[in-house]
């Protein structure tokens, strides 16, 4: 784990963006598409740390984007070149485009200051979408990766940002996969060499001082 000098350098609030990712009703909602992940991001904490820590980032005066998966109600632009794309559309829930599905789940709250960035295809909430250039034009060098799932959506969204030059952080009870014991598994064998991995309290730690006069 990173000391706090560095973990303090790392997420100055000018300029760092802390991302959520997939944080939405019909992925961790109580009416889920994908019932075990909703109930392991519930059980384990990690959705309830998301909240916390963007929460805490709004107090900190650090950037909220929220990154939404979706899909048109004709299926339009939607890839449907791997198992899991054919899978999704045979789902209950769908996670279509204006839908309820589409919403960003409790506990986490959306401020009128966040971004909202929605992508129609692929694994990823970077590549192929709003994400790069909006980082950059707000100046930032670190991006905050929390959400879902440590399956697929997390480590693409850390691979994309490490290639396009951000430092990914990664608070490791703020993310969440199935089965329970991959989503360690994933953190220590390939996250951990490419982002800085931390916990929520941490993070939570370094804004609170921050906010301290002289601190």
């Amino acid at each position: 784990m990173p000391s706090y000098e560095q973990l303090r350098e790392l997420l100055d609030p000018a300029t760092t963006v802390l991302m959520t990712v997939e944080c939405q009703q019909g992925v961790v909602g109580t009416e889920s598409a994908l019932p075990e992940l909703a109930k392991e991001a519930r059980e384990s904490g990690a959705l309830g740390n998301v909240a916390r820590l963007v929460s805490a980032a709004r107090q900190a005066g650090t950037q909220v984007l929220h990154a939404v998966a979706e899909r048109r109600p004709d299926g339009r632009g939607a890839n449907h070149n791997a198992r899991l794309f054919r899978a999704a559309g045979r789902l209950p829930v769908q996670q279509l485009s204006g839908t309820r599905a589409v919403r960003i789940a409790p506990p986490i709250e959306v401020s009128e200051e966040d971004f909202i960035v929605r992508r129609l295809h692929g694994l990823s909430p970077i590549a192929g979408t709003d994400v790069d250039p909006l980082l950059r034009n707000l100046g930032c060098r670190t991006l905050l990766v929390t959400g879902v799932s440590a399956n697929v959506a997390i480590p693409n969204a850390v691979f994309d940002a490490v290639n396009l030059g951000y430092t990914a952080v990664v608070p490791a009870d703020a993310i969440a996969g199935v089965p329970a014991d991959y989503t360690p598994a994933m953190v220590r064998n390939t996250l951990a060499l490419v982002a800085t991995v931390t916990t929520t309290d941490d993070v939570l730690g370094v804004w609170k001082r921050r906010s301290r006069p002289g601190v």
